[in-house]
């Protein structure tokens, strides 16, 4: 059996409201069968594309288009297509636009004749259900779920009957489904199978032949059985020939494909209640016998598990007791061979210092000798740098004095030179540069006389300070030396 499928809705004037407050909606199925008549193939090899034979049918009813278009059967002679549209109230004129129309595929010079015609929606009728538990032998119609009161739905989207308050929203609510059923008449019972945890277990749906499918989480299934037969009647007759249509807030709305039958297996009847509140009573108590097996194992294991913990740290302390007195006696007879090793090393050491202070005492008297000639080259290398400095500072002076004189000739001759090109109209201008000039030359000269003595004056004194360090330095020298004798 084909699974539930969705889709978006873009029309929902056809729709029928069937539980506004949680945007449930009916909406009419319009499907159309539609035969293509095959041309006979000649040639070997050769074949027809549905896929072509498909979208030639789309373009015959643009600007409209099909929601669904499947192969439902496919022969030598024809292949038989279904298509659903979005409204019910079109389907004759899609008809009218394919049915003894003519199509040409590539390839193929013979035209290929369409044939269309409304699609008979499987939905059982009036006739059905009376007519099976009338002639069923098992059923007693005085009892509820042994006559025609129940309606089976299946691929029911659970998150369109969750309950909008509760966390969980894939999880459908009894109490939703009621309401929206009860619009029909009053309902004596409800069954959900997916809210049943115990039910895929019970003996009695071990024997039916489950489906599985992409989604199935997200679809279930409920049994409805109302207390009047026109309760019954009004919900089969508003369900035939329909699909669920959910609308949210914003205006968007989304169609899904359901499966309505009438209970032909006393799914509600009181024997089979009974018989499933039996099974479950028995599952829970197994469950719980499962689970008293398990927690007293679980507690003997964790008593094990203490058990060798606890033998287990005995051993660990029996252990660490004799590795501690084993280090202890190795720290006994370490403290004992490091008491020796001190001994000996004192013993050393005062041999050690006693020869290092006569070698210091050594040392002393030979760093007063030579701390001696020092000060003797000190004095006389001072007294030859003195007189070196004086002369080094006469000679400075001279050459400055033939630098500046060097310099001024060079200027004269420069501004006579001027002076030569523009004596006629200049006369008066190269008096007055010359008398400026004259004037920067003895300034020039006063400040270069006057920075080289200073700076002869602060080598002068620096060096002064550096001989009055070292003879202070070695009077205190001589002091020390004159108080240790």
């Amino acid at each position: 059996m084909a699974s539930s499928s969705f889709g978006i809705c873009t029309d929902t004037s056809e729709a029928v409201e069937l539980f506004g407050p949680q945007g449930l909606y009916l909406k009419p199925v319009a499907r159309l069968n539609i035969s293509v008549q095959l041309p006979q193939l000649k040639s070997p090899g050769s074949s027809i594309s549905n896929w072509e034979v498909m979208e030639k049918l789309k373009k015959m009813i643009k600007p409209d288009q099909f929601l669904v278009l499947k192969v439902i059967k496919s022969t030598l002679e024809f292949v038989r297509f279904e298509g659903e549209v979005e409204n019910k109230s079109k389907l004759k004129v899609y008809i009218n636009q394919l049915d003894g129309k003519f199509i040409k595929l590539s390839g193929f010079s013979e035209v290929l004749k369409v044939r269309s015609a409304e699609a008979k929606v499987s939905f059982p009728s009036r006739y059905d259900w009376d007519s099976f538990f009338r002639d069923a032998k098992n059923m007693n119609e005085m009892r509820p779920g042994e006559r025609p009161d129940t309606v089976h739905i299946r691929d029911l989207p659970c998150r369109w009957f969750s309950n909008r308050k509760d966390k969980d929203r894939d999880i459908p609510s009894e109490f939703i489904i009621r309401k929206v059923f009860e619009t029909f008449g009053e309902i004596r019972c409800v069954d959900i199978p997916m809210l049943d945890p115990y039910r895929k277990e019970m003996t009695s749906t071990k024997g039916v032949i489950q489906t599985f499918s992409f989604g199935q989480d997200f679809l279930f299934e409920a049994f409805i059985q109302y207390i009047e037969y026109m309760g019954f009647v009004k919900a089969m007759t508003a369900l035939r020939g329909m699909k669920l249509m959910f609308k949210e807030e914003e205006d968007k709305a989304v169609t899904a494909n359901i499966r309505v039958d009438f209970d032909k297996t006393k799914h509600l009847s009181e024997r089979a209640i009974r018989k499933r509140h039996t099974e479950r009573e028995k599952l829970i108590h197994l469950e719980k016998e499962r689970e008293d097996r398990v927690r007293r194992e679980r507690e003997e294991e964790e008593r094990k598990r203490e058990e060798e913990k606890r033998r287990i740290e005995e051993e660990e302390m029996d252990r660490e007791r004799r590795r501690e007195e084993k280090v202890r006696r190795r720290e006994d007879r370490r403290q004992e061979r490091e008491e020796k090793r001190r001994h000996q090393r004192l013993e050393r050491q005062r041999l050690e210092e006693e020869k290092q202070m006569q070698v210091r005492i050594a040392l002393e008297e030979r760093k007063i000798l030579i701390a001696h000639r020092k000060l003797q080259t000190i004095r006389l290398l001072s007294e030859l740098f003195n007189r070196i400095k004086v002369v080094k500072q006469q000679e400075e002076l001279e050459r400055r004095e033939r630098e500046l004189e060097e310099e001024r000739h060079r200027q004269i001759e420069a501004e006579r030179h001027k002076r030569l090109d523009d004596e006629k109209r200049k006369i008066e201008e190269q008096k007055r540069k010359k008398e400026e000039l004259e004037k920067q030359e003895q300034e020039l000269r006063k400040k270069i006389l006057r920075k080289i003595k200073l700076m002869e004056e602060k080598k002068l004194e620096k060096q002064r300070e550096e001989l009055r360090k070292r003879l202070s330095g070695t009077t205190k020298l001589k002091s020390a030396v004159v108080m240790k004798k």
